[in-house]
This record gives C-alpha cells, sequence and structure tokens, in this order.
C-alpha cells in the first residue's frame, strides 16, 4: 500500500510539473526571445538560451518609445474601469438579490444576454454616442467601452454571492440603527469579499489587455496610446524586430502578475472569513 501511495505522489507531482511546464513554456520562450539578437531570432536548430544575452533590450524599449507614458495611460484606464465596473455591478446585483420588483427576473436575463454580445457588435453605436459627446481620443471612452462588457458579468457574479448571504445579518444591522447603505457597506460588502475581489481582478485584467476599443477610440497622439496600442505599433511594415516587441510585452505582463498575486490572498483569505462569518 505504501509503495501504490508513493507511486501516486510521484505521478501527481509528475503531472503538475508537466502542466507548468507546458504553460509557462511561452513565456519562457518570449523571455529567451527578447534576448536574442534580431539577426539569430529565425536559427534553425533554434536555441534554447543565447550565447550572448541583450539584456540592454528592456532598457532599449523604456529609452526609444514612451513605454512609461503608456503604461501610465493603462493603470489609469485599468483601475477606473475596475471601480466604474464594481460600483455599478455591486449596486445591480444586490438590487437584482434583495429586491422583488415586478420584470426583476426579466430584468437580470437581459443582463445576462447583454453579456453574450461580441464587443465588435458595440463598437459602431458606442462611437456615435462618444463623437456625439465629444469624447473620442479621450481615456474616458476606453472605460466606458470596456465597462459595458465587464459590468454584466460583474452583476451576475456579485448576485450569486449576495443570495448566499442571509438578509438576517443586514436587518439585525438596521435593528442597530444602521441606514440601509451603511448595513450594505459594513456588514454585506466585508461578508462578499471574495467575490468582490475575484470580480476586481476580472475586471483589472479585461481591461489591462484590451485592445480593439483602444484602437477605435483613441487618437493617433502616442500620448493616448495604451500599451497594447503602443506593443502593436511596434511591428515593422518591412521589417519587425521581434526582440524587442517580446521585452516590451513581458514588461506589458508584469503589473498583472503583480495584481493577482497581490489579491489571490483576499480571496482565499477573504473565502475563509466569508464562510466562518
Amino acid at each position: 500500500m505504501r509503495n501504490h501511495s508513493l507511486l501516486g505522489k510521484i505521478g501527481i507531482y509528475a503531472a503538475v510539473a508537466a502542466t507548468c511546464g507546458l504553460l509557462l513554456f511561452p513565456i519562457y520562450w518570449m523571455f529567451i526571445t527578447a534576448l536574442k539578437p534580431a539577426n539569430r531570432l529565425r536559427d534553425f536548430p533554434p536555441e534554447f538560451w543565447p550565447e550572448n544575452p541583450q539584456w540592454n533590450v528592456f532598457a532599449d524599449v523604456l529609452n526609444s518609445q514612451p513605454f512609461g507614458l503608456w503604461m501610465w495611460n493603462t493603470v489609469l484606464v485599468a483601475i477606473a474601469t475596475m471601480i466604474l465596473s464594481l460600483t455599478v455591478g455591486t449596486l445591480a446585483a444586490y438590487a437584482l438579490s434583495r429586491f422583488r420588483l415586478r420584470g426583476g427576473q426579466g430584468l437580470g436575463l437581459f443582463i445576462l444576454t447583454s453579456k453574450m454580445l461580441p464587443a465588435t457588435l458595440l463598437i459602431i453605436p458606442l462611437f456615435v454616442v462618444f463623437r456625439s459627446l465629444g469624447l473620442t481620443g479621450s481615456l474616458w471612452s476606453v472605460i466606458i467601452a470596456q465597462s459595458t462588457l465587464i459590468v454584466p458579468f460583474a452583476t451576475w457574479m456579485l448576485k450569486g454571492y449576495f443570495d448566499t448571504i442571509p438578509p438576517e445579518l443586514e436587518q439585525a444591522a438596521l435593528v442597530d440603527g444602521a441606514s440601509p447603505l451603511g448595513a450594505i457597506v459594513r456588514i454585506v460588502l466585508p461578508v462578499a469579499a471574495p467575490g468582490m475581489a475575484a470580480t476586481a481582478l476580472y475586471a483589472f485584467v479585461i481591461s489591462w489587455s484590451d485592445f480593439l476599443y483602444a484602437r477605435t477610440f483613441l487618437t493617433t497622439s502616442e500620448s493616448k496610446w495604451t500599451l497594447n496600442m503602443g506593443i502593436a505599433t511596434l511591428k515593422g511594415e518591412f521589417v519587425t524586430d521581434w526582440n524587442v516587441i517580446m521585452a516590451a510585452s513581458l514588461m506589458a505582463a508584469v503589473p498583472i502578475v503583480g495584481v493577482y498575486l497581490f489579491l489571490e490572498r483576499y480571496l482565499v483569505g477573504g473565502l475563509s472569513a466569508g464562510s466562518e462569518k
């Protein structure tokens, strides 16, 4: 029995290691591609580590392109989209979960249906609205456009979490003198911390990786570009320095990894705290 148990653990660890290697290999290949000289990118057989790594490629990206400005614009758009989507989604989810209004179920299904619409279907009507409001070329156009896709998902995700919270908690807070809004902020939202963190992470990642809306609504001025839009312009018409693109892409992925590592402990800790409460 002990041998079978040992073999089972070895098999599990081997499967986990193989899966991690398969998932992380593209990132590793991006990294070594960034370190290779441009004239060695298509060597065959391929090198799994360059003889002379070009570590200066990361500094070259920062010096030759307004990478810091693109990063700042992307951070602003991602944070603003996350806050807007989380605020609207939380209020809508709480209303659908707690209030029994006529047509509430139909409204919920309508919100769910709007999540199924592809982003390309909304570009033309959104562009017409933004042009009439004078928002084209502004970061606010991208923030609002991305929120139209994230809010339906946030609403349904948080509604499912609010449904698991006993209404007696809010009623007890109201008896103790709390206002309805105070009961939501002080009682409901702390218990719903795992759902809030997961929704915030989803909104941030989706906003950070957006290219379609940024390419459509932003101007040709580099000062308004986001990271994905700026990196896309590094591809030349006749010659493309893939090592530069890979270096820029790796640096663009670092904040996403940092945000996930920061929120991951709150996801796990909040889930435990919510179950205890």
